[in-house]
C-alpha cells in the first residue's frame, strides 16, 4: 500500500475535510496547502498526482495522534524518515488508543480473524525472535475494519 492510499483511507474513515487535514497535519507543525492535500488524494493514474513521502505520512500519524488524544508533556517525536507497516499499524494503533481486543474486534469486522500472538508479533522490536512483516494485506484489512467501525459514527 502506498502512504497516499493510507491517507486517503484514513480521510473517509474519519469524514475529514481539506480544512480539517490542513489542522492535523498543522497539530505537528507541518504546514501544507490544500493543493498538496488534493495531489496526495488523487489516484495514482492522474497527472496531477503527488507522492506523499514517509516523512510527511509519519508527521500526519503522530499529528493524528495529537488531535485523538492530546499532546503530550516533553518533546514531541521525530517523523520517520523510513516507514513500514508495522509503524503505521503501530501508530494508528497509539492514535486510536486500542488494545489488542479492540484491533481483533476490528480485524473481525474485515473478515480476518487472528490470534493475540499473532497480532503482538507486529508490534514487536524487527529484532525479537518473534517479530513479523506485517503484509500490506494485514494493514488493507486494518483499514477496512476500521472504516466500518469508525465511518457508522459519523
Amino acid at each position: 500500500m502506498t502512504n497516499n492510499d493510507i491517507l486517503r483511507s484514513i480521510r473517509y474513515t474519519f469524514d475529514f475535510n481539506d480544512s480539517k487535514m490542513i489542522d492535523v497535519f498543522g497539530l505537528a507543525d507541518y504546514q501544507v496547502t490544500r493543493e498538496q492535500i488534493s495531489d496526495w488524494l488523487k489516484k495514482d493514474d492522474d497527472p496531477a498526482y503527488k507522492n506523499c513521502s514517509d516523512t510527511q505520512m509519519a508527521l500526519f500519524l503522530n499529528a493524528l495522534i495529537i488531535d485523538k488524544r492530546g499532546k503530550k508533556e516533553g518533546p514531541q517525536p521525530k517523523p520517520e524518515k523510513r516507514l513500514n507497516n508495522n509503524i503505521i499499524f503501530r501508530k494508528l494503533k497509539i492514535a486510536l488508543n486500542l488494545k489488542a481486543e479492540d484491533i481483533l474486534e476490528i480485524m473481525k469486522l474485515a473478515d480476518l480473524r487472528m490470534s493475540k500472538h499473532e497480532l503482538s508479533a507486529f508490534f514487536r522490536k524487527p529484532d525479537h525472535k518473534n517479530y513479523r512483516d506485517c503484509k500490506d494485506q494485514i494493514l488493507r484489512n486494518f483499514l477496512k475494519g476500521m472504516r466500518l467501525k469508525y465511518r457508522a459514527k459519523n
